[in-house]
């Protein structure tokens, strides 16, 4: 019976984490693509001030988590240089909706392992398996064949695309790299509580010079549609909520079950996007984004037998 509820759980908590996840995807590309609100670091502004409030919340006030308090300068000089590539990278991410198909946004993401491998090779010198490097070859393929088949294909949303790509995984380097010691080490939610007032900080002046008729559209927006600003409310906390259930997900699973559930999420999204958005693709597209999802599959598992 105990084991019964313990699956329902689980399975739950993957579900909700699918749908944020998606959900923020998709809702993303909606307000950016199809509504009108072409303001990419504002919406990425929105979402980290969710996190920074809804993580206080959560760990100081519920107490879903311990609070881990900083413990010195050096800490905090560390979490603000991840927070900014952190902002690095959802930005770049959120432009590209704005010119690329979720559907090849997504193909684009999935060669996030290629990128980790290069940077813990350059940063850290970490070597892995001939075969674990060979694994990754497909990965690339399936997006220089995916772009060529790509019938929107932008160029400059492809660059913000590869570089949010790359930015996520130099973040994840780096945050091994700076929080090795025991003493620094925080878990992803204590980091999100800490690094979101700084990108909220960090994106506030960028928005304003960027983005100066920010305040002006999103009003004139919300008279002429009386949801967006439920729209922006929505989307703001799913934007946490799926990093509060990715904690949850990869504490009650395993790290294969999580990096099969990642894969799966993706594909999903891909094709709940294009039900949605109809945005035209080609079997050329579709087979590039499966080669390059099987060679993220294949280099997952010959780095866990090879490790």
């Amino acid at each position: 019976m105990a084991t019964n509820k313990q699956t329902l759980f689980v399975l739950s908590l993957v579900i909700f984490w699918y749908s944020s996840n998606i959900g923020v995807l998709l809702l993303n590309k909606f307000l950016l693509s199809n509504y009108g609100f072409r303001f990419p670091i504002f919406l990425t502004m929105c979402h980290m001030s969710a996190c920074a409030i809804l993580s206080y919340f959560s760990i100081v006030v519920f107490k879903v988590v311990p609070l881990q308090m900083l413990k010195s300068r050096s800490q905090f000089l560390k979490i603000s240089t991840l927070s900014l590539v952190f902002c690095g990278s959802v930005v770049g991410g959120n432009v590209s909706l704005r010119y690329l198909a979720v559907s090849f946004n997504q193909a684009v993401g999935a060669t996030t392992p290629f990128f980790t491998a290069l940077f813990a090779y350059l940063m850290t010198l970490k070597r892995e398996a001939w075969v674990t490097y060979a694994a990754l070859i497909p990965v690339v393929a399936g997006v220089v064949i995916a772009s060529g088949g790509e019938p929107d294909f932008h160029l400059f949303g492809f660059i913000m695309c590869i570089s949010a790509t790359a930015a996520r995984a130099f973040k994840s380097v780096l945050q091994g790299i700076l929080l090795s010691s025991e003493g620094e080490k925080l878990n992803s939610m204590n980091l999100l509580l800490y690094m979101s007032p700084i990108a909220v900080l960090a994106l506030l002046p960028v928005a304003l010079i960027m983005e100066p008729n920010v305040w002006d559209v999103t009003i004139a927006l919300g008279r002429d549609h009386r949801f967006m600003w439920l729209l922006l409310l929505l989307n703001s906390v799913m934007a946490y909520s799926a990093n509060l259930l990715n904690f949850l997900v990869t504490k009650h699973t395993s790290a294969l079950t999580l990096q099969v559930l990642g894969n799966a999420k993706g594909a999903v999204a891909v094709v709940i996007s294009i039900l949605l958005f109809r945005n035209p693709v080609t079997v050329i597209g579709i087979g590039g984004y499966t080669i390059t999802v099987l060679g993220v599959i294949a280099y997952g598992e010959t780095k866990r037998r090879y490790r």
